[in-house]
């Protein structure tokens, strides 16, 4: 009698403890065939019309508040003076609750480095920063696509990437597209990217995506305010004839932190 009574406590434990967890928020842990991206270009942590202030920590609020499982970020300062000479790519993994990330520097700047981020709840490895070609060396920031192969608890790996073109050479950023196009190319493993990608729908730029790759978005909100000026030029993109399937994709609506807004998308591997 003992024993039966033991096993329905059991049962009755079980089924509150369900009930609870099911009343949260879904996290990715939750699914395990699905994977919560974001891109965020944040502007090395420079809130719009606040100059000289950097607020590392009003970004990683935004940052975990999304809960992606990977992310892009974008305009990342490491030990520049401009940003009191801190490390923004640990700073941000450690206070939006990362343990793994890996920086690609796209150049040397103001006594530190400058590029872009990926930040990951799950193990990296094989990281590597690409340079991305210009049309004219000696002209244009440096700009590179940080890539890593990302290993889910399922045992599921894919190689992501973050990336910031160009943005006002046109010819560059037709050369950094087929680049990319080159790099994923390269890899047998599912390719997600994401990034700044300085170009708007129906642009030559992200025609040449559209041909290799499947956009989370079509009409896509505007991810950017700027001077008056908004538009949709953050994507994240994965490449056709991978077994992947956009499940949701918004933008969220943060003006205050950065210039730019987050991105996420939901994808569900098949």
């Amino acid at each position: 009698m003992r024993l039966i009574f033991l096993k329905w406590s059991g049962l009755v434990l079980v089924l509150i403890l369900s009930s609870c967890t099911s009343k949260g928020i879904p996290t990715v842990a939750q699914h395990r065939d699905t994977i919560r991206v974001m891109t965020y270009n944040v502007h090395h942590c420079n809130p719009p019309e606040k100059s000289n202030v950097i607020d590392v920590d009003a970004i990683a609020a935004v940052i975990k508040q999304q809960r992606a499982g990977v992310a892009a970020i974008q305009e990342v300062d490491v030990y520049t003076k401009r940003s009191g000479n801190i490390n923004q790519a640990e700073q941000l993994a450690q206070k939006a609750g990362y343990p793994y990330y890996h920086f690609g520097k796209a150049m040397d700047y103001d006594g530190g480095q400058y590029g872009v981020l990926i930040l990951s709840k799950y193990p990296l490895s094989d990281t590597q920063t690409h340079m991305l070609p210009k049309s004219d060396p000696n002209k244009g920031e440096p700009r590179v696509l940080a890539t890593a192969t990302v290993t889910l608890p399922n045992g599921k790996a894919f190689l992501f990437g973050s990336t910031h073109l160009e943005a006002y050479n046109k010819a560059s950023r037709m050369m950094q597209a087929k680049e990319i196009v080159r790099i994923a190319g390269e890899t047998r493993l599912p390719f997600i990217a994401a990034g700044d990608f300085n170009a708007e729908e129906n642009s030559d730029v992200i025609d040449v995506f559209d041909e290799h790759f499947v956009r989370t978005c079509s009409s896509c909100p505007s991810t950017f305010w700027e001077g008056g000026e908004t538009g949709a030029i953050d994507y994240i993109v994965f490449r056709k004839g991978d077994a992947l399937k956009v499940l949701l994709h918004q933008v969220v609506q943060n003006k205050e932190a950065s210039d730019h807004m987050p991105v996420i998308a939901e994808l569900q591997f098949n």
